[in-house]
C-alpha cells in the first residue's frame, strides 16, 4: 500500500498547518523574551502568551490566572502530586488516592513520594476500566490530601465519572487532580461543574507542538512550586517561556473548541465502524475498555493466540502505524498494567492492539484496516503453537 495510515494518535498527532503558521512568526519575527517588558519585542511575546492562556481558560471554564504552562503532561502530573504532597507534608496529610490504571507519570510519582512517608491507595477497576465509587468513598481517610484520577485512559479509552468523583472530593475537603492529557479536545471539560482543583494537559495530543503542556490550578490551592528559578508564570514555574510552543498550544485549543462537536461525532462514527468491522470479521477477540463510555477515537482489542508485537510488525509492512499499549512503555516486554488491572490474563493482554484515529482518516481507511487485520490474524494464528495446541485438544 502506497498510502501510510497513522492510527496512533494517542501517542502523538500531526501538527496542524494553521498551528505551524501561527508559531512560525515567533521564531524569526517576534522572538523577544517575554520577561523583557521595556521594549516592544518582549511585550509582543508576553501578549501572545496571555492570549493563549485565555484561550485555554475559556475552553475549561476557568479563570486565566488559574492556567500555567509547563513542558508537557508528565511535568504537570509531577507538579500536581509532588506540589500538593510537599505543601502538606508536615500538616497531618500524607495520603493519596489514585487508580491502578493511571499513566506512569502518576504511578511512578506516587512510588517516589513513598520515600517521604506519603501513602497511596490504588483503586481497582472493573473489566471495563471503571473505578468503583463506593470503594473510593471507603478509601478516604482523615489524612487524605489528594484524589488523582485520569479523565480518560490512554490505552483503553475508558472515561471515568469525573463529576461524581469531584463531588465526593469536594464534600470531604480533598483536592481533586485530573490527568486530562487524552481527554482534552475529545471530552467536555468544565473544571467548575466537575469540581476539579488541578488538571494536567498536553498540546501534542490535540495537533499542537510537542514540549508544551499546561496545568489548571484552582485559586487558593495549597501547592508548592516544582521548578525553581526566575519569576515566570506569576512566580509559580521558572524558566524562559517557549513562546512559539505556547502560541501553538493556544491555536490548537482554539481550533479544538471551534470544531469540537463535528470532530467528536466524526471520530465516533469511524471508531464504531472499526469496532464493528473487527468484531464481525475476526473471531476470538476481546474489546478492551468500556463499549460506550470511551474516547471517540479509541479502539483497543486483544487478539487471542497471537502476540501484539508480531501484529504491529506486519501492520507496519502494510503501511499502518498502531500501538500495543502506551507509547511511553511500548518498548517493554511486560504486558500492559492497564489490561492486567481489568482482569485480562497475561497471554490475552500480550495480544492487544490499540488504534487511535484522527479526522484525517476515511471510512475507506477503516475498511482497509479491518481487511488487513483479518489477513494478519489468520496468518499469525496459523503459525501459533498456542492456537494449534488448543485445536488439537478440541479434536
Amino acid at each position: 500500500m502506497s498510502k501510510k495510515l497513522y492510527l496512533d494518535n494517542a501517542a502523538t498527532t500531526r501538527v496542524r498547518k494553521e498551528v505551524i503558521e501561527e508559531m512560525s512568526r515567533y521564531f524569526d519575527e517576534l522572538y523577544g523574551n517575554p520577561s523583557s517588558q521595556l521594549y516592544e519585542l518582549g511585550r509582543k511575546s508576553k501578549e501572545a502568551i496571555e492570549k493563549a492562556r485565555k484561550t485555554l481558560a475559556d475552553f475549561l471554564n476557568a479563570d486565566e490566572k488559574e492556567i500555567y504552562f509547563t513542558a508537557g503532561g508528565t511535568e504537570s502530573d509531577n507538579w500536581a502530586l509532588k506540589g500538593v504532597a510537599f505543601a502538606n507534608l508536615n500538616k497531618g496529610k500524607n495520603h493519596i488516592i489514585t487508580t491502578k490504571i493511571e499513566h506512569h507519570a502518576i504511578l511512578h510519582t506516587c512510588e517516589y513520594l513513598e520515600k517521604f512517608g506519603i501513602e497511596t491507595t490504588y483503586l481497582d477497576v472493573d473489566r471495563y476500566g471503571l473505578i468503583d465509587i463506593e470503594h473510593l468513598k471507603e478509601s478516604i481517610r482523615p489524612e487524605t490530601m489528594l484524589i488523582s484520577v485520569m479523565f480518560a485512559n490512554n490505552e483503553i479509552g475508558t472515561i471515568q465519572p469525573i463529576e461524581e468523583i469531584g463531588e465526593i472530593a469536594k464534600e470531604h475537603g480533598i483536592l481533586f487532580h485530573v490527568d486530562a492529557v487524552q481527554a482534552l479536545g475529545s471530552v467536555k471539560i468544565d473544571v467548575n461543574k466537575q469540581h476539579i482543583d488541578l488538571l494536567s494537559m498536553s498540546a501534542h495530543k490535540i495537533r499542537g507542538p510537542k514540549g508544551i503542556g499546561g496545568m489548571f490550578i484552582r485559586k487558593g490551592t495549597r501547592i508548592d512550586n516544582f521548578i525553581h528559578g526566575g519569576g515566570q508564570e506569576r512566580g509559580r514555574r521558572a524558566g524562559t517561556e517557549g513562546v512559539q510552543n505556547i502560541v501553538g498550544f493556544g491555536k490548537a485549543v482554539e481550533i479544538a473548541a471551534r470544531d469540537f462537536d463535528h470532530h467528536v461525532e466524526k471520530l465516533r462514527v469511524l471508531r464504531d465502524r472499526l469496532i464493528e468491522g473487527i468484531k464481525n470479521n475476526i473471531p476470538d477477540v476481546v474489546l478492551n475498555g468500556h463499549p460506550t463510555r470511551r474516547l471517540p477515537n479509541n479502539v483497543n482489542f486483544s487478539y487471542k493466540y497471537v502476540e501484539g508485537e508480531s501484529i504491529l510488525l506486519l501492520l507496519d509492512m502494510e503501511g499502518i502505524s498502531a500501538s500495543s499499549g502506551s507509547a511511553c512503555t511500548s518498548g517493554s516486554l511486560d504486558p500492559s498494567h492497564v489490561l492486567l488491572a481489568t482482569g485480562l490474563d497475561h497471554g490475552t493482554a500480550h495480544g492487544s492492539i490499540r488504534f487511535t484515529l484522527s479526522e484525517e482518516i476515511t471510512e475507506e481507511d477503516i475498511d482497509f484496516t479491518v481487511e488487513t487485520m483479518k489477513k494478519i490474524i489468520i496468518k499469525l494464528r496459523a503459525m501459533s503453537p498456542i492456537k494449534n495446541d488448543e485445536d488439537l485438544h478440541k479434536n
